[in-house]
């Protein structure tokens, strides 16, 4: 699962590649739109900043915009950066590898087999896709 984090920091840049080049938006606008809390996002918009991905700008008329063009930033950067890997299971982890705890040998692990296989086809995925690439939304699943 995505932490809270990475959910939150997805969202916040989305709001902002759909108001690219409108010029800076204010935090307050983020967060009521996205339903974040103002003190997390604080937190997290110091983060993107440091990173590259938004610039801020101080003042009655400053706020947040992306530094990059929408197109520019993919979703696979993004989890990366919050959240440290794309694998679901230490062992399948290209960047953050470990040894998992009470497991097979890793070469005899068909789950470790199983997790690298879906880790690069969800890596693939997410590096071709970007803030600027149209997602298509999805009823509620019945009874929720």
């Amino acid at each position: 699962m995505l932490s809270q984090k990475t959910r939150y920091t997805i969202r916040a840049l989305q709001h902002l590649a759909d108001h690219w080049r409108e010029g800076p938006i204010r935090l307050d606008a983020i967060a009521e739109a996205q339903n974040i809390p103002r003190k997390f996002l604080t937190v997290i918009l110091a983060e993107m900043v440091r990173e590259g991905l938004i610039n801020s700008t101080r003042g009655r008329d400053g706020g947040y915009e992306l530094a990059l063009p929408p197109v520019d930033i993919r979703y696979g950067d993004i989890i990366r950066l919050t959240r440290g890997s794309l694998a679901l299971v230490p062992c399948a982890s290209r960047n953050a590898h470990e040894h998992c705890n009470n497991c097979l040998p890793e070469a005899e692990c068909r789950l470790r087999g199983l997790m690298l296989t879906l880790r690069d086809e969800m890596a693939t995925m997410l590096d071709r896709m970007t803030l600027a690439d149209e997602i298509t939304l999805e009823p509620p699943f019945a009874g929720t």
